[in-house]
């Protein structure tokens, strides 16, 4: 089976540790619930040209992970051809099990890469001066065991990418770091433009989708500190349509948003990375997500992004910009 448990060789400065992994996240597989193939609306455009071709080969070379790659984006090249970029920190496996995401699932056993903020900064300084890269949303697997959740190591990114290149805006979509504000706290004070953290799905629904150690209050939490130990800093969060929930839950999902300050909102489609993921409840039509990005414009968001493929940091830097307009002076 494609997704049988496997081993890994860490190395970082204590040395090189075997760590056991499942390389796309859970293992049980799942009867699909809607008909194949995809409704016509659920369409990519493949990356392909010279721009996409040049940039693969330099995030290669600069040992960049980028979620666009881990997770399986169906925007990859869009997002890359406007200048955003979205990288992932802290290696490529998650202490945690999402039962809708393509991560590797293992325990890193406190594995970090002291080198990587300094690395990560000078290639976004090169993609920067020499590809036009504007905006950059740094994010990571879950880190349960470190002691921070990998909070530092995002700062210390934050910080290395401003002093190389202040005029990149850097947006942290972070892990909920087990409910700790300090952790929360950490990053803020890093100097980000933008603090994201995912909702993920409706209240009802948290308990299937998610990790046990995730929550919908906790995610809740996390985002309300941030508000209010940065007020001047946008906050961020996303949901996924297509699992199940009802109208009126994503109503309330909103609402509930707003109770805590998030200033912008992502609405996209789920759509199932492999056999062993849960199934897609429903695919949800275009004039759907168009009426959800009015009622997210009526419950008071800065900036809705809501369409079949939208992801958390989907053109990102139109996003930023789009709610910075929308900002009281």
């Amino acid at each position: 089976m494609a997704n049988d448990v496997t081993f890994v060789g860490l190395a970082d400065t204590r040395g090189t540790r075997m760590v056991k992994i499942a390389p796309r996240g859970i293992l049980r597989r799942h009867p699909e619930a809607v008909p194949t193939p995809k409704p016509p609306w659920i369409r990519a455009t493949l990356p392909s040209g010279p721009v996409y071709n040049e940039l693969k080969r330099i995030v290669t070379e600069l040992r960049l992970h980028t979620v666009c790659q881990e997770a399986l984006c169906p925007n990859l090249g869009e997002c890359w051809g406007h200048g955003t970029m979205t990288i992932m920190l802290l290696g490529r496996v998650c202490t945690r099990a999402c039962r809708f995401c393509a991560v590797a699932t293992g325990n890193p056993r406190g594995w970090l890469d002291p080198e990587e903020p300094e690395r990560v900064a000078t290639a976004v300084e090169f993609l920067a001066r020499h590809h036009g890269l504007r905006y950059v949303v740094l994010t990571s697997v879950d880190r349960d065991d470190l002691p921070d959740g990998g909070a530092s190591h995002f700062a210390e990114t934050v910080r290395r990418i401003k002093a190389r290149v202040p005029e990149v805006k850097v947006e942290t979509l972070t892990p909920d770091f087990r409910g700790d504000l300090h952790a929360v706290e950490i990053v803020l004070e890093a100097d980000v433009d933008v603090f994201a953290n995912n909702l993920e799905t409706v209240r009802r629904l948290t308990p299937r989708v998610r990790d046990p150690r995730a929550g919908y209050d906790q995610t809740l939490g996390v985002l309300a500190h941030a508000k209010r130990f940065r007020p001047d800093v946008l906050t961020k969060s996303s949901v996924m349509l297509g699992l199940g929930e009802t109208e009126a839950e994503i109503r309330q999902a909103m609402r509930d948003l707003r109770a805590v300050g998030v200033d912008i909102l992502t609405l996209g489609q789920y759509l199932r990375p492999t056999t062993s993921h849960l199934p897609v409840v429903r695919y949800v039509t275009p004039e759907e997500f168009a009426r959800y990005r009015e009622w997210g414009y009526e419950e008071g968001f800065l900036e809705v992004f809501s369409g079949p493929l939208v992801r958390s940091s989907y053109r990102a830097e139109r996003v930023f910009a789009e709610a910075q307009r929308g900002k009281p002076a």
